[in-house]
C-alpha cells in the first residue's frame, strides 16, 4: 500500500500514456464558432412554384366568378402549407401570395369591366358607402385589399399549422 502512495502524481503511474497506443485518437481542437444566418434548405424548382401560383390565380379567379369571396384565404392557406414543405423564404413567398391574390381578384374584375358590365359604378357606390372617396379606383382598391388580407392571413395560418423540420 505504501507503494501506491509513492506513485500518486507521477508521470506514467496511471497508464494514461498508453491509450494512444491502443488506437484512440487525440481529440482535435475545437473549431472556432462562425455565426451564419443563412439556412441551408433545399427548395423546390421555381417552375413548380410558378405553376402553383398560376393555379392559385386561376382558383381565386374561378371563385370570384361564382361568388365565393373566401377563396383567397383558402389559396393562401394552401400556399402556406406548401411553402413549409418547399422551403421558400417568407420574404420571397409572401409577395408572391400577394400578387396571386391581386391577380386572382383583379383579372375577373377587369375582364367584366372591359366587357361592359357596370362594375365601375358598383365599386363607386361601395366606396361611398364604406366612407371612402366615391371613385371606382377606391372601391376596386378596397376590394383587392380585402383579397390580399385574406391571402396573407391564410398563408400565415398555413405556415403556423405546419411543423418545422427537425433540423431547424
Amino acid at each position: 500500500m505504501t507503494t501506491d502512495y509513492k506513485r500518486l502524481g507521477k508521470r506514467g503511474s496511471y497508464r494514461l500514456g498508453r491509450l494512444r497506443a491502443q488506437g484512440i485518437k487525440v481529440a482535435a481542437p475545437p473549431v472556432p464558432f462562425r455565426p451564419s444566418f443563412a439556412r441551408r434548405i433545399r427548395r423546390g424548382p421555381a417552375s413548380g412554384w410558378l405553376l402553383g401560383l398560376l393555379l392559385g390565380v386561376a382558383t381565386i379567379a374561378g371563385g370570384t366568378v361564382i361568388g365565393w369571396w373566401f377563396v383567397p384565404f383558402a389559396a393562401g392557406l394552401a400556399c402556406g402549407l406548401a411553402n413549409r414543405i418547399g422551403g421558400w423564404r417568407t420574404r420571397v413567398a409572401l409577395p408572391a401570395v400577394v400578387a396571386m391574390a391581386v391577380a386572382g381578384w383583379g383579372v375577373p374584375l377587369l375582364w367584366r369591366t372591359l366587357d361592359g358590365q357596370p362594375y365601375g359604378a358598383v365599386a363607386r357606390v361601395i366606396a361611398a358607402l364604406g366612407g371612402l372617396p366615391a371613385s371606382e379606383t377606391a372601391g376596386i382598391t378596397a376590394t383587392l385589399l380585402v383579397a390580399v388580407i385574406q391571402a396573407v392571413v391564410g398563408y400565415w395560418l398555413g405556415r403556423a399549422a405546419t411543423p418545422r423540420p427537425a433540423d431547424e
